[in-house]
């Protein structure tokens, strides 16, 4: 008798029972994205959103430092704003000194990283050494220039003198407290933003360079036809970040001025920006309220600058 053995059975393939989706997960996905960009909204309200809505609030009362009761004037404190002619020399000045400090700049920054994009010896020294002056105290800044620009004993009126322009009072001039201002701020940050642009300059794809020297181009027309061209983004970014720090400038002005502990930017507010008059109305002559209607006046300034800037950097740059 002979014993046949079965074929052994093959397990069933068990077809894959459809369940309930996960809703954990659905909601996981949905709501993760939110919970990770959350912090920055959050800390964004408290310390950026808040106080903006708040200063709009105060600038409505005749809010007094250290007096509880605070009387509504709703558009009291603009109206008197716009007929002070403290307020316009103070614009006018931020004006002046952001053309002298930002123009130049954005040209000399440009100038600088193309100049740090070339093969120079110890480029990555000569990058480190543009920065120098943005991580320098701006404290020690201050006291440098402003015996730099002394009137018996600077370094700048000796050079004049010895060619035979004559010294200048940099800090009762009205021009030249002006130029020596926008000097500090250009030597601070021009290193700053050419890192910026020299950043963008290396994104630039190689391939077109290559092709514009096979095609006969030389440097120049490179630079202006290339790179330019790419860097309109970047430049643009630079414009408008420059706009907004040059319209709220305080410390440099504040540490220039030659009366230690006084707001007003000069003997006669020669050199006076709005911020330093903001300061001035706020924690001098304690006006919570006035000085909040100066900051928005000056928030909607700077919007309309940094939007004109915009407009103007995108259709120069094209």
């Amino acid at each position: 008798m002979t014993l046949t053995r079965l074929p052994a059975r093959r397990p069933e393939a068990t077809a894959p029972v459809a369940g309930r989706p996960d809703r954990w997960s659905k909601l996981d996905l949905k709501v993760s994205p939110y919970v990770y960009v959350a912090p920055f909204f959050v800390v964004f309200a408290v310390v950026g959103l808040f106080p903006l809505l708040y200063t709009a609030y105060v600038s409505l009362f005749d809010w007094r430092l250290g007096d509880d009761t605070a009387k509504f004037l709703g558009a009291g404190n603009y109206t008197e704003l716009l007929a002070d002619p403290q307020f316009w020399n103070a614009l006018l000045n931020t004006v002046s000194i952001f053309l002298l400090s930002s123009v130049p700049q954005v040209i000399v920054a440009v100038a600088v990283a193309a100049l740090l994009n070339t093969n120079l010896r110890l480029r990555t020294g000569f990058r480190m050494g543009v920065l120098v002056p943005y991580v320098a105290s701006l404290v020690a800044v201050g006291i440098i220039f402003g015996n730099l620009f002394g009137v018996n004993y600077g370094l700048v009126n000796s050079v004049l003198d010895m060619v035979g322009i004559g010294r200048i009072d940099w800090q009762a001039n009205r021009l030249a407290s002006h130029i020596a201002i926008a000097t500090m701020v250009n030597w601070r940050w021009t290193g700053y933003n050419a890192l910026i642009v020299l950043a963008a300059m290396q994104a630039i794809p190689p391939e077109m360079n290559e092709a514009a020297m096979i095609d006969g181009a030389g440097p120049w027309r490179r630079f202006t036809s290339i790179t330019l061209p790419m860097l309109r983004p970047t430049i643009i970014f630079v414009v408008i970040t420059s706009t907004i720090g040059g319209l709220q400038i305080f410390t440099e002005p504040k540490l220039f001025s030659a009366m230690p502990g006084s707001d007003t930017g000069g003997s006669t507010g020669q050199f006076q920006t709005v911020t330093l008059y903001l300061y001035q109305s706020a924690f001098d002559n304690q006006r919570l309220g006035y000085a909040s209607a100066i900051a928005w006046v000056l928030f909607l300034v700077i919007v309309i600058a940094a939007v004109g800037n915009y407009f103007i950097t995108r259709r120069l740059a094209r």
